[in-house]
């Protein structure tokens, strides 16, 4: 999301990288374009104007001119300021309320609310609560019955009365349901509108007042843009929001929305949503998206992510695996697939310090595909030629290719790809290093 503000800003601190020595005029210079680059992502002028003030002030103070490195210096001053501007990272608060705890979603119709509700229960239950999902989304039918579908693929209950009573009325019976099923928290799915309008607000005040949720949380649509502030008044000054989610934030958005609704309307964003899968979901770090946004990478999340598709056993099994030259197609394919599962790969180089400018340079559907491609091409394998790929030959070769629905040739690369890797380990167990560089200076 915030891939054109990086660029711009890792732009403007490169050039200010070769300064020895900063003037006020340079100082000048890099917040002119610090400013272009802030309004270019849609961030909203008033946050502009009083961010770019904060930093100048700072830049050409004493904590700049007395830096061996000045600019370093005010590259570490923006990330600290960006930091202030995105606020602090705040869980979701249920000191105050009893059980169950009632967790409201409002938003505009096409911001995700439905997705997020699922995405919100799988959270919860990952964090050893019990949730309890309501449909109250009776201005579209089809929400009711997503949210039904979405409760039995995670396997949450969900309340729903179809869409012919109040949605008031729902969620009171919905929390008396919940309560009855002995559910920790209750996430209310309400309804939405195309535009704010004083029906949807009077709906959502009375199930607010009704209900007395412990969280009143905005599920907002990351690509609106600048709208997307005036939309985050307009709920916050009608039902007291809480707290915001971010959906879409691996589209193409321009990333402005996430620093103009936290800074406009004070409410601290809770939670980051990406795409359709249940598993898009994450914990909001303002200091980890600074450092994303400034091209310093992310090395925390990127270890979280691995630690929740790799099982520690399972990864000592698959170190001795690989160290006893045991390591087969069938433990290839389902690394692959836990890679997969920790999202997209541009996604993952812009966590790693230094890797973020590589982004650019590669084409994710084309990534996408060859692991597909290489997905269907082992799948099309029995377990024996998994296990012992020696056995593959031309005409076990030319099965799977058709079983795949690719050319032999794309079998034989999949395989050549596998030697070389085993080929690689083997002089590592001998404690050779082959000729990489970076590692041939430790032959």
């Amino acid at each position: 999301m915030f891939e054109n503000l990086s660029d711009r800003l890792q732009g403007i601190f490169d050039n200010l990288g070769r300064s020895g020595k900063l003037t006020e005029k340079d100082v000048d210079t890099v917040m002119r374009e610090v400013r272009m680059a802030l309004l270019e992502a849609d961030v909203a002028l008033p946050v502009v104007k009083d961010f770019v003030k904060r930093v100048k002030e700072r830049a050409i103070g004493a904590e700049v001119a007395k830096a061996l490195k000045p600019g370093q210096m005010v590259v570490k001053i923006v990330h600290e300021e960006l930091i202030e501007t995105l606020g602090e990272s705040e869980k979701l608060n249920f000191s105050g309320s009893t059980k169950p705890h009632v967790i409201m979603l409002v938003g505009l119709q096409g911001a995700g609310k439905t997705t997020t509700a699922a995405k919100l229960a799988v959270f919860l239950r990952k964090d050893g609560r019990t949730p309890y999902m309501v449909a109250a989304d009776t201005q579209r039918p089809a929400a009711v019955e997503q949210l039904k579908t979405l409760g039995r693929q995670i396997g949450v209950p969900v309340y729903d009365e179809g869409t012919g009573s109040r949605p008031a009325d729902i969620c009171i019976n919905g929390i008396k349901a919940a309560k009855e099923a002995n559910a920790s928290v209750v996430i209310l799915d309400t309804a939405g509108r195309l535009q704010i309008d004083d029906r949807l607000m009077s709906e959502l005040e009375e199930i607010k007042r009704r209900t007395n949720p412990a969280e009143v949380i905005l599920v907002a649509d990351s690509m609106t843009g600048q709208e997307a502030v005036n939309i985050a008044q307009g709920f916050n000054e009608r039902v007291g929001v809480t707290g915001l989610i971010l959906t879409k934030v691996d589209g193409d958005a321009r990333g402005g929305a996430a620093i103009s609704m936290r800074a406009v309307t004070q409410v601290p964003i809770k939670f980051l949503a990406t795409g359709e899968k249940i598993d898009g979901f994450e914990v909001f770090y303002p200091d980890r998206l600074a450092s994303r946004i400034l091209g310093m990478g992310d090395m925390l999340s990127l270890i979280e992510k691995a630690e929740e598709a790799f099982d520690e056993k399972e990864a000592l099994k698959l170190q001795q695996k690989l160290m006893e030259n045991q390591f087969t197609l069938q433990d290839f394919l389902e690394q692959l697939q836990k890679i997969k599962k920790m999202g997209p790969v541009s996604q993952l180089l812009g966590m790693v310090p230094g890797m973020d400018k590589l982004r650019g340079q590669i084409d994710q559907d084309e990534a996408e595909k060859r692991m597909k491609r290489v997905e269907a091409i082992i799948n099309s394998m029995t377990l024996k030629e998994r296990n012992n790929p020696k056995v593959l030959n031309a005409s076990r070769r030319q099965r799977i290719a058709q079983g795949s629905g690719v050319q032999v040739r794309d079998v034989n690369e999949v395989l050549k790809q596998f030697r070389d890797m085993q080929g690689l380990m083997s002089q590592l167990r001998k404690g050779r290093f082959p000729n990489i560089p970076g590692l041939s200076g430790l032959r």
